[in-house]
């Protein structure tokens, strides 16, 4: 999992790179899903059992495809203007959304606790962001846009999960990216300059596949509630890449609200697990009650 933000942050820090060196938002984000279809197919074999990419609900694929392809140019266009940690930092709020998007959209509802946790979220976002004294701008807006996004991408994840095989939610949320923008890519111009930049829009994908094929590995291994702190770990990567990279680093008051937005985080996860061992003992508790009428 540690190694899974870290392809993340290479990603991160590849497309900020191309997007200040001229290239179009549009070329990043077709190539980062065009060359991860290719390595899908090249490394799950689809040749060999094309049955196991079948979408079984071909409109939810596509919608879901839009969602990420959505998140992804927002997150471009906001690294244009912001740093790597502060665009990490507003991520960071997607699990409290998440957690209370679950309640209309899955009929998963959030305890009071929770809904305190997510409103402290969303001080730190205030506090990364500070509207209306002069920090907030359009890079700002595209960041929360693409962590939206995103959070409905991982919701619909979750319902299509029951119906769905895990290779054909792998391939199509690269494969209806990389459609939809087919149609735009005349109208982007702003191609790499020289071979060194075209290796590194070539790697965008690398990049993203592999992240990708270790979540799955890291979810093969473990729970989601023992894996559920790890992505915090990326504010690491992301301060020393814009560091070393852009010579960039976050001011006080991103790193407070990062603070604040990480540890309302952790709460959840932490009041989750203890929710679900709850209902784990009082179901075993059930079942012995069961066990000794019959």
């Amino acid at each position: 999992m540690l190694a899974v933000y870290v392809f993340f942050t290479f990603l991160d820090t590849s497309s900020k790179y191309l997007v200040l060196a001229g290239v179009s938002a549009l070329i990043v984000a077709w190539a980062r899903f065009a060359v991860h279809v290719l390595l899908v197919g090249i490394f799950l074999r689809g040749w060999r059992a094309p049955s196991r990419f079948r979408a079984n609900n071909l409109p939810s694929h596509i919608l879901r495809g839009a969602f990420l392809f959505g998140s992804t140019i927002c997150n471009v266009m906001a690294l244009r203007t912001l740093q790597l940690a502060e665009t990490t930092s507003i991520y960071f709020f997607a699990p409290m959304v998440i957690t209370a998007l679950a309640g209309p959209l899955l009929g998963e509802w959030a305890g009071w606790r929770r809904w305190l946790a997510i409103l402290s979220g969303f001080v730190g976002v205030l506090i990364i962001t500070r509207p209306g004294v002069g920090a907030f701008g359009v890079g700002h807006l595209f960041a929360l846009g693409s962590m939206l996004l995103n959070c409905l991408y991982v919701i619909m994840t979750r319902r299509m999960s029951a119906t769905e095989t895990s290779e054909s939610l792998i391939l199509f949320s690269a494969l209806a990216p990389a459609v939809l923008l087919l149609p735009m890519l005349p109208f982007s111009l702003s191609l790499p300059q020289d071979g060194w930049q075209w290796f590194i829009l070539l790697m965008l994908g690398v990049f993203g596949s592999i992240g990708h094929w270790l979540l799955v590995q890291a979810y093969r291994l473990a729970t989601t509630t023992a894996l559920a702190p790890y992505p915090y770990s990326q504010m690491i990567w992301m301060i020393t890449a814009g560091w070393l990279v852009f010579n960039q680093f976050p001011d006080r008051w991103t790193l407070v609200g990062a603070a604040v937005i990480v540890a309302s985080g952790l709460y959840i996860v932490h009041r989750e697990h203890r929710l679900r061992v709850r209902n784990r003992a009082a179901l075993d508790v059930e079942m012995e009650a069961v066990a000794k009428k019959l």
